[in-house]
């Protein structure tokens, strides 16, 4: 067999050298993983799951059922609706100051300043007649939605028939609910003369200027000032009047002080003990002292039960209250004593610009 000329070795040389490299490269390559199609979703006016709640829906609510079926038909499902509604991952430290810095913050307060001096009378007339007093009320529209400025961008339709039929898996499924408030929304635009394809809000359907759920909506909303109308979007005497209404049936006490300090139990099984209820009011003032912490002569002289309120600080050390039945009711607008905290902080930061 003919050897090969020296400048076809050569060739055959950086031939091999090439294919060496590539080789190479390809062992050290990041694996790629597989492409898989996203499963094709199917609109809502086209699912018999949907068809079927609509049906049920204005049967149990006297709706018109063409116009039910058209709004759900015209629902879209929103991906990111079902990551927002997911948990913080495991293992996210909770931060009380953090937190707090979101709402208490110069733009907020003044901003709560200027509703408070714009809305006075409407204020006045609900801790008048529900005894919640203005800094409760403007702390939580404050909180909720910057007095009207971030009230969602997601239509509610779409918001509420996305947790209703395609509720996320990795948590506690909550699409019953989700159900309900549907329904609920369905009758609210009925009563209300609404379409139902028009409102906006948040990802979990929350409406208005006070981010009412339309169940709340229909049950505690009020037309605070008589026009016929219960307006949460742009009239502020009915966000007002809603709120304190809300507040009002959550069992809230005229004249009821939200919290006290406290300083808790240094024996670790007492502290347990008091911080087992979470945010629900359970001990006495006595059992508090029983218990080994210290209160305020305010504190023991008030009626009714105390919750001790833990706030983490992330790696700092927790912060603590004594939360009354008050903080309580505040903590029925959203179960979380950091909200509440953060609502009556606001509160009382936009009362001291005043």
């Amino acid at each position: 067999m003919p050897l090969p000329s020296s400048s076809l070795r050569w060739q055959l040389l950086a031939a091999a050298c090439l294919a060496a490299v590539l080789a190479t490269q390809a062992a050290f390559a990041k694996p790629r993983k597989p492409v898989r199609a996203e499963p094709e979703l199917i609109a809502y006016g086209e699912r018999e799951d949907v068809m079927r709640f609509a049906a049920e829906a204005a049967e149990r609510q006297g709706l018109d059922l063409g116009t039910v079926r058209s709004a759900l038909a015209q629902a879209q499902f929103v991906p990111s609706i079902t990551r927002y509604i997911m948990p913080p991952p495991a293992g996210t430290a909770k931060n009380w100051i953090a937190y707090r810095d979101r709402f208490v913050e110069p733009r907020r307060i003044a901003a709560g300043a200027a509703f408070w001096n714009a809305n006075e009378a409407w204020l006045r007339l609900a801790e008048e007649r529900y005894g919640v007093p203005p800094e409760i009320i403007v702390g939580i529209i404050g909180v909720e939605t910057l007095y009207g400025q971030q009230m969602g961008n997601f239509r509610i339709i779409d918001a509420l028939a996305t947790l209703s039929f395609d509720f996320p898996t990795g948590r506690r499924d909550r699409s019953a609910f989700f159900r309900d408030e549907l329904q609920s929304y369905l009758l609210l635009c009925q009563r209300e003369g609404v379409d139902p394809l028009s409102w906006m809000g948040s990802y979990a359907g929350a409406i208005g200027m006070p981010q009412f759920m339309p169940s709340s909506i229909l049950s505690y909303a009020i037309d605070f000032d008589g026009d016929g109308h219960i307006d949460l979007h742009r009239n502020t005497a009915d966000v007002i009047g809603s709120v304190a209404s809300f507040l009002f049936n959550a069992g809230w006490q005229r004249g009821l002080p939200t919290h006290y300090e406290v300083a808790v139990p240094v024996d670790s099984a007492q502290r347990a003990l008091l911080l087992g209820p979470d945010i629900v009011p359970t001990f006495s003032p006595q059992q508090f002292v029983e218990n080994g912490a210290l209160l305020s002569d305010a504190a023991m002289a008030t009626p009714g039960k105390l919750a001790l309120v833990e706030l983490q600080n992330g790696d700092a050390a927790p912060s603590y209250v004594a939360g009354t039945n008050n903080f309580y009711a505040v903590t029925r607008y959203n179960w979380s004593s950091y909200y509440a905290m953060a609502v009556i902080t606001l509160g009382e930061a936009v009362k001291r610009q005043r």
